[in-house]
């Protein structure tokens, strides 16, 4: 359900929201990994700029991301429903409904979530959107760049990927 004034909403059924076509904005190849992420961007049906929030879907066996850092976005997780687990560059940590994790900007911890259960597990993501972010992947040779609202990715070494 929603209720909208001037085309914004004053209120609405998160699940409700379509997901994003775009799994990732990775290469095809590389963005297959993703299939069982869905985001539904909650913060771009209000008009939100300053920071995102997605309401994020992991099938079974699915997960959020490579394993990543920030130079200059801070990232903060709730997880909803479903137990899924955080894999971070400091370990991994079982997680459950109502339980958090976040990562400050140009900290290295690096991060991600896998789902490795039967049951789909649904979380909340929040991250500001700073321009001019890196992202860092130590475990891939690959970098992300944020470049006017898109993410642009090559090698560590900035060929193309």
């Amino acid at each position: 359900m929603t209720t909208e004034i001037n085309s914004i909403p004053l209120a609405l059924t998160a699940r409700e929201v379509p997901s994003n076509p775009v799994a990732s904005q990775l290469p095809p190849r590389l963005a297959v990994q993703f299939q069982g992420r869905q985001r539904r961007r909650l913060g771009d049906q209000f008009g939100l700029t300053n920071f995102g929030v997605n309401l994020t879907r992991l099938a079974p066996g699915g997960r959020s991301a490579f394993l990543h850092a920030h130079a200059r976005q801070d990232e903060f997780i709730y997880v909803v429903e479903g137990h899924p687990t955080l894999v971070t560059s400091d370990g991994k940590a079982a997680m459950a409904p109502g339980m958090c994790a976040g990562f400050k900007a140009g900290s290295g911890r690096a991060h991600y979530l896998l789902n490795e259960t039967e049951s789909e597990v649904w979380y909340l993501e929040v991250g500001d959107r700073m321009a001019g972010d890196i992202a860092s992947y130590p475990e891939d040779d690959l970098q992300g760049q944020l470049i006017n609202g898109a993410w642009i990715f090559t090698r560590k070494d900035g060929s193309p990927l």
